[in-house]
């Protein structure tokens, strides 16, 4: 609603409570004065009692009136603050300081419900994945603090190494991985190289080592089989030099927002290109979604929840936002960047 109905609406309750202040008092009189109902308050003894019962009927109609002015008024005071806010922008955050968990600190908007997913899922993981503190700013790889601190809502407690490596796809490829490596699912913790040349974490695991000679890569058994979480960082270390992007685009479809589902993405592969990721996704009872989205950037840092600069109290990109270009607190993406990724 534009602002100039918001205070349209604003005089009217402001008016019809001054009636209701006006009527109110009449009502609340200790004596009636005059005719009231057509009854003379000075009428003969033995009709006093017809007096009294005209009269009392009359305040009750008449507070009978009033409460239901009450009520109507109460209604348009409702949805003139609904409104106000839709107007605004402003709002009671939807973030909780005390939630630990992504799912326990962003509440879903009124009229919204968190989407159903399966126990043990990806989707669950993300909902179910540790925060760190409400307030915290984000941090680079070397434990400086990142230049711009108003473009995240919370920051997830994703580990990052000493290294400018972890970037925007190798922190959307490590919370992948790190799902699969703690559900043990270690077949599919497998990344492409910019170049398509598949580094699954199972040879890696098993003392293969990569190699690599110009744009040419190959197997090469060096070492003895290393199961622990050391060696797996070690593998996503590789994979952070030598895909990106390119390669996480070749490694996703297009998809729609009606399908769209936490850990799907928006993608611009390049050279540098961007990808914030889908974290968990909201519904109303009309089948309209929300989700939220998340990002690691350049140089490497901590993978962090963004706001939506539409309202900074409320972190939900809602359906009928998305248009293009669609922008984000620190990328602009074109049409046919929302992609599900074939991890």
């Amino acid at each position: 609603m534009k602002r100039e109905n918001v205070n349209k609406k604003r005089r009217f309750v402001c008016f019809a409570a001054g009636l209701l202040c006006l009527s109110l008092t009449a009502c609340g009189e200790k004596e009636p004065q005059g005719i009231l109902q057509g009854v003379p308050i000075s009428a003969e003894e033995d009709s006093g009692e017809v007096v009294r019962k005209s009269v009392e009927d009359s305040l009750a109609e008449k507070t009978m009136e009033a409460n239901d002015l009450t009520l109507e008024l109460a209604d348009s005071a409702e949805e003139l603050i609904t409104e106000s806010v839709v107007a605004t922008g402003s709002a009671v955050s939807l973030l909780q300081a005390d939630g630990n968990t992504l799912e326990t600190r962003v509440m879903t908007p009124a009229g919204y419900e968190r989407v159903p997913v399966e126990e043990g899922s990806f989707e669950e993981y993300l909902r179910q994945y540790p925060m760190k503190p409400a307030g915290s700013k984000v941090h680079l790889y070397d434990g400086t603090e990142k230049g711009n601190q108003s473009a995240h809502a919370a920051v997830f407690d994703l580990p990052i190494e000493d290294y400018d490596l972890q970037q925007c796809a190798d922190s959307v490829m490590r919370m992948y991985a790190e799902y699969f490596w703690a559900t043990e699912q270690y077949d599919r913790i497998k990344f492409h190289f910019t170049n398509g040349f598949l580094v699954e974490y199972s040879k890696w695991r098993d003392g293969n080592r990569i190699t690599v000679n110009g744009n040419n890569v190959s197997w090469i058994k060096s070492k003895s089989k290393d199961t622990s979480y050391e060696c797996f960082v070690r593998y996503l270390k590789t994979i952070f030099c030598y895909a990106g992007t390119l390669s996480m685009e070749k490694e996703s479809e297009p998809t729609v927002t009606t399908l769209l589902k936490a850990g799907d993405v928006f993608l611009n592969g390049g050279s540098p290109g961007h990808v914030v990721m889908v974290v968990d996704v909201c519904e109303n009872e009309d089948g309209k979604k929300a989700f939220l989205l998340a990002q690691g950037y350049m140089p490497a840092q901590e993978f962090h929840l963004l706001k939506n600069d539409r309202h900074p109290e409320d972190p939900w990109y809602y359906q009928e936002e998305i248009k293009y270009p669609f922008s984000t607190p620190e990328y602009t993406f074109q049409e046919g960047s929302m992609r599900s990724l074939n991890y």
